[in-house]
């Protein structure tokens, strides 16, 4: 399992971090997510552009996206094992991934409070440069490679994004998008309309399997 590498002088603050606004409605962990989306935001985009010092910026862009990315934050918060520690109130299977993902940033901004950018920074460079270094090529995300796979086939045709209202609490939403291109058709869910869009099209993608 991975370590997070760091020791607070603040217990408190790790707490707060990995406490969501659905068990507590004032103290939470959304400013401390807030800052440390910045933190985490900055850091990535400064060592990939230490690390792929010939890439253009269309390609660094897309590295970032990617390790940025709910996906990539919840998996590392599994790694670490925040998801046996987060305090969170009922929220749906889908969201689950999306509350990691903002405890993680949540704890970066903690650290951040707590020791200063240079300590975030040497964290999240400890966590995620194996991550940034495991692809040779910079990635595209699933919208991108979705619109190339359609055009590619179909004649310069594009997908058909359909947007369905939420479903869940006001304050916890669930998005649900179908995507429709060359006969077939697939379903996304998210805790935003991109993350819902970028799960359709990653599905279509599986169907499509060109």
């Amino acid at each position: 399992m991975k370590q997070l590498n760091y020791e607070f002088k603040n217990p408190d603050l790790l707490a707060l971090a990995l406490t969501q606004s659905g068990i507590d409605a004032t103290h939470n962990n959304e400013r401390l997510e807030f800052i440390g989306d910045r933190v985490l935001g900055l850091t990535v985009a400064a060592m990939l552009y230490d690390m792929f010092p010939h890439e253009a910026e269309g390609s660094l862009a897309r590295r970032h996206a990617v390790l940025v990315s709910t996906e990539t934050l919840a998996d590392v918060a599994i790694e670490l094992g925040l998801d046996r520690r987060v305090r969170h109130g009922h929220i749906t299977a889908g969201r689950i991934r999306h509350v990691l993902a903002d405890a993680m940033e949540a704890v970066f901004g903690a650290i951040y409070i707590d020791g200063g950018f240079d300590a975030a920074r040497d964290v999240i460079v400890g966590l995620w440069r194996e991550i940034a270094a495991r692809d040779v090529i910079a990635p595209k995300d699933p919208k991108t490679m979705l619109q190339e796979l359609v055009q590619r086939h179909s004649g310069g045709a594009l997908p058909n994004y359909k947007y369905m209202e939420p479903s869940g609490a006001s304050h916890n939403p669930e998005f649900v998008v179908d995507v429709s291109a060359m006969g077939k058709t697939a379903q996304g869910r998210g805790a935003s309309k991109k993350e819902a869009s970028v799960n359709a099209a990653a599905a279509l993608l599986k169907l499509l399997a060109i």
